[in-house]
């Protein structure tokens, strides 16, 4: 306690100075929906204290009945400010910690997940850093019964005058860097409406803290002008889907452990390792990283989104990519896995994949030969020829293929694993009961 407790005066102090009115304890659920309920500023230091009592058993994924009450404590070191104000008063954040009643770790608590396989990763010496890019879509509005109704008709890097989209993510940017979160580029994606918005490198647990506000952000600057966004990861047809291409080094101190200045890709053992490890293990992580029975819509082949498990330096048709680093910064190699979409729980994302990273180390993987050819152009026979295997074509299959790995049990915990499975199955089983409008407008009119 004694190591955090000049977080919590800051936070005491800064809410007392500030006029802070509400303090909103933020968590997520198993499927990564934030979840919140708020304190007045009395509450909060006996909140650092001893937590915060809440009915585990209402959240998706946490506790039985019968085991209902867990606690909420509050991580003084993610306080910030929110800049809407709750409109009328000023009002903060905090991410929470949930634990059992006993202060334990509690075992349904993604946040509680990631820590834990990052404790992993500190055992071995290693530090984890991610940096994705956030791609997104704005609508006119959000009614499911109607089709989406995008707000432009831009491409790649596009830039128009008066174009309402890129006031809201210039809005967006703002607002996020308000609350610390710096952003490293931002441009108009490829498809219609469709943006990117990169957020620069940190630890893996702080990136997950803020990819949870920023899909909160980018929601709520939208509705502010009277639109709408999604993370939805395919919601149109016929345009590229939207990804979460994350960047993935790992650190020894203050060291780069993926970089050898000796090798010819500047690509250390320990790099190789982990590109191994990630490759061997992405089947079996895909139901994490892509969660959706839509997120499968984006994983096919003739898309940008990659669907063989493959790896390539600045090759962006392969699953894993080593970008080029700049002259003079080659000390920042680092490797980019392109599955994730942003609908994920970024904590369990970030789990698995930093997991089979790590099982690459610890089981000596040999790093298969590198895709030398654009992976969308070959053969199914060229593709087999060369080794690669498919990803996962539907949430089922890739359910079959988690339910078999013991590496995602063991980074996600019995609880969280086979909540998942369940939950996901009824996803699955809900989809298959549906007549689509693809059925009735090609079957209806001949059969």
């Amino acid at each position: 306690m004694a190591r955090v407790e000049p977080q919590m005066q800051y936070v005491l102090r800064t809410v007392e100075e500030r006029g802070v009115r509400l303090i909103r304890l933020w968590f997520t659920d198993v499927l990564g929906q934030l979840k919140s309920f708020a304190i007045s500023p009395a509450e909060l230091e006996n909140a650092f204290e001893e937590g915060m009592h809440f009915d585990g058993s209402s959240i998706d994924g946490f506790s039985r009945v019968q085991e209902s009450d867990v606690l909420a404590r509050p991580d003084p070191g993610t306080f910030e400010l929110l800049p809407w104000s709750e409109r009328d008063e000023t009002s903060a954040r905090m991410f929470c910690d949930v634990e059992n009643l006993d202060g334990s770790p509690f075992e349904g608590d993604p946040r509680q997940v990631l820590k834990r396989n990052l404790d992993r990763a500190r055992d071995r010496g290693f530090s984890f850093y991610v940096a994705p890019e956030m791609e997104f879509f704005y609508f006119a509005n959000g009614d499911p019964s109607a089709p989406p109704q995008p707000l432009d008709s831009g491409g790649y890097f596009d830039l128009t005058t008066a174009d309402v989209a890129s006031d809201l993510r210039k809005r967006t940017i703002h607002t996020l860097e308000a609350m610390g979160i710096p952003v490293e580029y931002s441009f108009h994606e490829d498809s219609p409406s469709q943006h990117e918005i990169d957020l620069r490198y940190t630890d893996a647990l702080s990136m997950a803290d803020n990819v949870m506000t920023f899909r909160l952000v980018v929601r709520e600057i939208a509705m502010e002008q009277g639109f709408y966004a999604t993370f939805m990861p395919k919601p149109l047809s016929g345009v590229q889907g939207s990804g979460m291409h994350t960047h993935l080094s790992l650190f020894e101190g203050d060291q780069n452990a993926f970089f050898d200045p000796g090798d010819p890709y500047k690509l250390s053992k320990i790099g190789r390792g982990f590109i191994a490890g990630l490759l061997h293990h992405a089947p079996e992580i895909t139901a994490v990283t892509n969660q959706l029975v839509n997120s499968y819509k984006r994983l096919v082949v003739g898309t940008e989104a990659p669907s063989y498990v493959s790896w390539a330096r600045n090759n962006r048709s392969a699953l894993v990519r080593v970008p080029v680093a700049k002259t003079g910064k080659e000390s920042s190699v680092r490797i980019e896995y392109r599955a994730p979409d942003p609908a994920c729980n970024p904590y369990l994302a970030y789990s698995v994949i930093l997991a089979a990273g790590l099982r690459g180390l610890e089981e000596g993987y040999e790093l298969p030969p590198e895709a030398t050819s654009n992976v969308f152009a070959l053969t199914d026979a060229e593709r087999a020829a060369e080794g690669m295997v498919e990803l996962p074509q539907s949430l089922a299959d890739a359910l079959d293929t988690m339910e078999r790995s013991e590496l995602v049990a063991e980074a996600l915990g019995e609880h969280i694993f086979e909540w998942f499975l369940r939950n996901k199955r009824r996803e699955w089983a809900d989809y298959k009961a549906q007549v689509t409008p693809f059925e009735l407008a090609r079957y209806l009119p001949s059969w």
